[in-house]
């Protein structure tokens, strides 16, 4: 195994101990545990021996198109984005060159189902959720994730302080996901959320006035407003649940073998400041400074 080496900036050092208090898994040393129980040592993580869906092929799976900011030019290859960076970490720590590592596409909506995959594993911005835990086994947390909401400069919508505000408006999210799952269980607006095919179809509705707000994960919301629609905003972030931090994990066909070595690289990549790292290059800081919505 691999173990990556770099100095680090002060402020990701800051972001790695906001980030080490916010996930609730423990730091690693030479072990970590899946919610299975099993556990693996860097002795038992060697390249050669891991159990792969083709031997020598680390195959990744993503949705298409791939978003900014988790991935850029709809391209998981290039490496850029965040996502894209933290799975070529991951594969660099368990051995990988990027030429052995694979990528696939598979939708969003086709990843909480039972049985076989075609991948080793999924990175897509999921949240971990007891519900989706029945059908697929989730990664440790590779990113603590909040919700936001995004209006047009100018419009009611953006006047709202409080969650109690956005009752009366008619909002929508992208289908299958956490998002539309805050708007209606945290949210809980007067009428019924549009749910929508992805989140370009979300960002057209808002535009077109036929949505006074939308919701994504707070990194796509920052990217929206700054790059994709400029006359927007984002009024606040909140969490789905109110005692427990969000968290991204990677997805797993349930008994996967690699889990427990994939655990291990994600808490070496927490450890050593890589994650933070990754974190600061492509959905910087600026979330510090969105509201939240009480």
């Amino acid at each position: 195994m691999r173990l990556l080496r770099s100095h680090r900036s002060l402020a990701a050092l800051a972001a790695a101990s906001i980030a080490a208090a916010a996930l609730t898994a423990c730091a690693a040393e030479d072990k970590a545990e899946d919610k299975t129980g099993q556990v693996a040592d860097a002795d038992e993580c060697a390249t050669e021996d891991l159990v792969l869906r083709t031997p020598g092929v680390l195959t990744i799976a993503t949705d298409s198109p791939a978003y900014d900011p988790w991935f850029s030019d709809n391209d998981p290859t290039n490496g850029k984005g965040f996502e894209a960076a933290v799975a070529y970490a991951i594969a660099d720590e368990l051995g990988f060159d990027k030429g052995d590592v694979k990528w696939i596409k598979v939708g969003f909506n086709s990843l909480a189902k039972p049985g076989d995959k075609d991948f080793d594993f999924d990175i897509n911005q999921v949240s971990i959720s007891a519900e989706r835990d029945k059908v697929i086994d989730f990664s440790e947390g590779y990113y603590s994730a909040a919700q936001a909401l995004i209006a047009l400069k100018g419009s009611p919508a953006a006047e709202a302080t409080s969650v109690e505000d956005l009752k009366g408006l008619k909002l929508g999210a992208q289908t299958g996901t956490t998002s539309l799952t805050a708007i209606r269980e945290v949210i809980q607006p007067d009428e019924d959320p549009a749910v929508l095919d992805d989140t370009n179809v979300a960002k057209q509705q808002l535009q077109n006035g036929q949505l006074d707000a939308i919701v994504a994960d707070l990194p796509t919301a920052l990217y929206i407003s700054a790059v994709e629609i400029p006359d927007s905003t984002i009024v606040g972030q909140f969490q789905v649940e109110t005692d427990q931090t969000e968290q991204f994990g990677l997805v797993f066909q349930q008994g996967s073998e690699l889990l427990p070595c994939v655990n291990l690289a994600i808490e070496t990549l927490k450890d050593d400041g890589t994650l933070a790292d990754i974190e600061e290059e492509w959905l910087g800081s600026d979330a510090m400074n969105v509201p939240v919505l009480q």
